[in-house]
């Protein structure tokens, strides 16, 4: 496995993507016309340099002679770039129990060297135990035996980036009743906490615990998390869920905004070398 994480053909994606809007702009070529070079319209130029959708070959050379790209190793890594990123990265095997607007957040968090997260319902996904992870999937009226098998198993799957030779890291602050909530069962909740006393040990992983008595705090929206990358080419990206679609922000000002209410947040709670003692005190009380 790759040091740094998986390079998949989401990241891929928003490398070239980016990469042809800073060629596009220093030729001074508007969304407009690089569209019409290649029989599209403006959204679609859009959706490209943004990395919501594949790439053609064609296209990215359309595109690259548009914009006076001319020298041969440079048109050729780009090419390069574009095979890659259609691509299907090994989440795509799990996309019978993914919504589509989901798979690309399997993507994200494949090539992301940091995630801070923010969770308010359940503990975060990369830290849940396999039986809290069924328990939550079968939350979901209608999910048979198999489904949520395989829910478990991505799960499993997506846990292994903290393990891997330079291992994600992961920043995740929880509001301390989610640690409350039974989910699947006083045991399970119970497991759950000795998982999480566990993971607090590896250097990767820091949580830090919300006090249920604290008063209102900066991040007063839902849940979130924000990415980083270690590819300088990639901008950092908050991701925010709901129940049936999400949102993926990487506009500088979004970005900063969601960053600061974290940083604000985790210097406003008890810090994460008390995670531990709290949750001791969490298990004595279960």
């Amino acid at each position: 496995m790759a040091g740094q994480g998986e390079v998949g053909p989401t990241a891929l994606r928003m490398m070239l993507g980016s990469h042809l809007r800073r060629l596009r702009e220093r030729a001074g070529v508007s969304r407009t016309d690089a569209g019409w070079a290649i029989r599209a319209s403006e959204s679609k130029i859009s959706r490209l340099e943004l990395g919501r959708v594949g790439f053609k070959e064609r296209d990215v050379e359309d595109l690259l002679s548009l914009y006076g790209v001319s020298e041969a190793r440079e048109r050729d890594r780009l090419l390069e770039l574009a095979r890659e990123a259609n691509h299907r990265g090994w989440w795509h095997r799990y996309g019978d129990v993914t919504p589509d607007w989901f798979d690309a957040y399997l993507g994200l968090e494949a090539a992301a060297e940091l995630i801070r997260t923010y969770e308010i319902q359940f503990v975060p996904g990369l830290l849940q135990t396999a039986s809290y992870t069924r328990a939550v999937a079968r939350l979901h009226a209608g999910r048979d035996d198999a489904e949520v098998d395989r829910i478990v198993a991505l799960r499993a799957r997506r846990q292994r980036a903290l393990d891997r030779e330079t291992p994600l890291k992961l920043w995740a602050v929880v509001e301390e009743a989610v640690l409350h909530r039974p989910i699947g069962g006083p045991q399970v909740l119970r497991e759950q906490l000795e998982a999480l006393r566990e993971a607090v040990h590896h250097p990767n992983i820091t949580l830090q615990i919300i006090p249920l008595g604290s008063r209102g705090h900066a991040a007063h929206g839902g849940a979130f998390s924000l990415l980083r990358f270690p590819q300088h080419d990639l901008p950092d990206v908050v991701y925010v869920e709901h129940l049936t679609s999400a949102l993926y922000l990487d506009k500088r000002d979004d970005v900063e905004t969601y960053t600061q209410a974290l940083d604000t947040l985790a210097a406003t709670i008890p810090p994460p070398q008390q995670t531990e003692a709290t949750l001791r005190s969490l298990l004595h009380s279960h």
